[in-house]
């Protein structure tokens, strides 16, 4: 008895992540393999190999339904189906169920109360919150998940959201920073850096001013190019410390 042949159109393939491209009142898809598409965009993966299952192009990978060469070409402009895959790859949309969806956003959730966790502190005891009071925060202010948007950047986002609202009293923890400057400039300079230090903590002019101040992350770069600027490369600044926050906490969670 014969075995029944499986079209030579159609390629079944599980556990996959679909991306879909509609082009030409048609619809294009390809068979990537889970969580490797995002690492492509972000140039973390860089063997395309690694990301597709197969490099066809189908019109509906869950039925293996390969494209026509009639529409590759008519629409795409070539029948190359590697190259097609690229075009789908960097335009297209990632197809997930809802479970899967649900997952990511709770993930990408919890990734940003980590980061703003790590990056603030409780303005009044100078002492970071556990991310659980973060998230909190986050869902009393009804934060919604931006997929296509990086952890980092919604962090930020939030924390504005967060000094803006009364729901958590919040700051950016301070960098502790050491900047030396030549006697000359260090006169007009060290009133600059007062203003923009949230404190001082050591402040000495000799032949050169030494100040060690505590300033808000986003005043970082300001001090920076302030220092390039002013003393044409002879000044210099050291971080002495990303974050400062009291000793002997413990983030519980």
């Amino acid at each position: 008895m014969s075995r029944v042949k499986q079209p030579t159109n159609q390629k079944r393939l599980t556990n996959v992540a679909n991306v879909r491209l509609k082009k030409g009142g048609k619809r294009f898809e390809i068979a990537c393999y889970p969580n490797k598409v995002t690492s492509w965009r972000n140039k973390v993966e860089t063997d395309i190999d690694e990301v597709l299952q197969t490099h066809t192009v189908f019109t509906n990978v869950s039925k293996g339904e390969v494209a026509k060469t009639e529409d590759l070409k008519n629409i795409f402009g070539t029948d190359n189906h590697s190259e097609i895959c690229l075009q789908i790859l960097s335009k297209g949309e990632v197809q997930v169920s809802e479970k899967e969806r649900h997952a990511q956003l709770e993930s990408m959730f919890r990734d940003i109360a980590t980061i703003i966790a790590d990056k603030c502190v409780n303005p009044e005891t100078n002492r970071p919150y556990t991310v659980t009071l973060i998230e909190k925060a986050m869902r009393d202010l009804h934060v919604s998940v931006k997929p296509t948007k990086s952890t980092k950047q919604q962090a930020l986002d939030v924390i504005r959201a967060m000094k803006e609202s009364d729901t958590i009293n919040i700051q950016r923890a301070y960098m502790r920073i050491r900047v030396t400057i030549p006697a000359k400039e260090g006169k007009k300079m060290r009133t600059k850096f007062r203003k923009l230090a949230k404190n001082v903590e050591k402040d000495e002019f000799g032949e050169t001013l030494e100040m060690v101040l505590l300033i808000d992350p986003g005043c970082y770069r300001e001090v920076d190019e302030l220092i390039q600027t002013e003393t044409r490369g002879q000044g210099q600044l050291e971080v002495i410390s990303l974050k400062e926050v009291e000793e002997g906490d413990e983030k519980l969670e």
